[in-house]
C-alpha cells in the first residue's frame, strides 16, 4: 500500500515559506558589522521590573550581530543587598561588542541607605557629562561601517544604553532639559535606549519612537522580598 505523504509535502511546504525554512538556528562566530536600520530612540518607562532587562537584552541581541553596544548606567551604584559587581557585568565582560561602566553613587537615591543626596547628584551630572562625549564621539564617527569589538566606545557605539537616566531625572539629580538636549544632538545612526522611573517622562514622549510602559501587576518587594541573585542583580 502507497503512504500517505500529503501530511509532509504540506508541513515542509509550511517550513519552505518560513524566514528560517524550519530549521533551528546554529551560533555562528561573531564578525563586526554595521546595522542598516539603527537611529531610533527607545524610552523604556514604570513601576515594573524589567527594563533594564530588556534593555540589556537588546544589547546582547545587537553585539551578538557583530554590532558595537556600550551601556552606561546612571543609579546602580548598589545597596547593602547588591554586590559591587552584578551578573550583567560579568556576563557583558564576556561578550565581545559589548562594554559598560557605572557612574553610579553607592545606594540609591531617596533609600534610607546612609548615602549623600550631594554625591548622588554629583555622581548623576558626571554620568550626564560622560554621556554627552559618548554621544560626541558617536557624532564624529561614521555609524554605517563595522566598529571592532575592543574599539573603544569612546570611538563610536551603534547602541547607546542608558540605564536608569529618567530615575535620576525624576529624583531631580538632572534635568529634564539636559535628557532632551542629548536626544536631540545624537547622530542619525545611533540607537539610543534609556530606562528608568517610575513616572511617565512627558518630556521624552514627542522626542523618542519607542516608548514602553512596564507595569507592575505584582511583585515579590511588596511582600519585603529583597533583591535575589541572578533575578535582581
Amino acid at each position: 500500500m502507497a503512504r500517505d505523504t500529503s501530511a509532509n509535502d504540506d508541513q515542509n511546504k509550511l517550513h519552505a515559506q518560513t524566514p528560517g525554512k524550519g530549521t533551528s538556528p546554529a551560533a555562528e562566530p561573531i564578525e563586526p558589522s554595521a546595522p542598516e536600520e539603527f537611529g531610533l530612540v527607545q524610552v523604556w518607562w514604570g513601576d515594573g521590573k524589567g527594563k533594564t532587562t530588556a534593555a540589556t537584552g537588546m544589547g546582547f541581541r545587537a553585539a551578538g550581530h557583530g554590532f558595537r553596544v556600550h551601556m552606561l548606567q546612571f543609579m546602580k551604584g548598589g545597596t547593602s543587598s547588591v554586590e559591587d559587581v552584578r551578573g550583567e557585568y560579568n556576563a557583558i565582560e564576556r561578550f565581545p561588542g559589548f562594554t559598560y561602566e557605572n557612574t553610579g553613587h553607592y545606594g540609591w537615591h531617596g533609600f534610607l541607605d546612609g548615602s549623600d543626596n550631594d554625591e548622588h547628584a554629583a555622581k548623576a551630572k558626571g554620568g550626564l557629562a560622560r554621556t554627552e562625549d559618548l554621544v560626541q564621539a558617536a557624532s564624529d564617527a561614521d555609524l554605517t561601517v563595522p566598529r571592532g569589538p575592543a574599539a573603544p566606545p569612546d570611538e563610536g557605539v551603534h547602541m547607546l544604553i542608558l540605564d536608569e537616566v529618567l530615575y535620576a531625572v525624576s529624583r531631580g539629580l538632572i534635568t529634564p532639559e539636559s535628557v532632551v538636549d542629548l536626544v536631540e544632538s545624537k547622530p542619525e545612526d545611533l540607537e539610543l535606549v534609556l530606562t528608568g522611573g517610575h513616572e511617565r517622562p512627558e518630556y521624552l514622549v514627542g522626542h523618542a519612537d519607542l516608548v514602553t510602559n512596564v507595569r507592575k501587576e505584582k511583585h515579590p518587594i511588596d511582600d519585603g522580598q529583597r533583591a535575589r541573585k541572578g533575578t535582581e542583580y
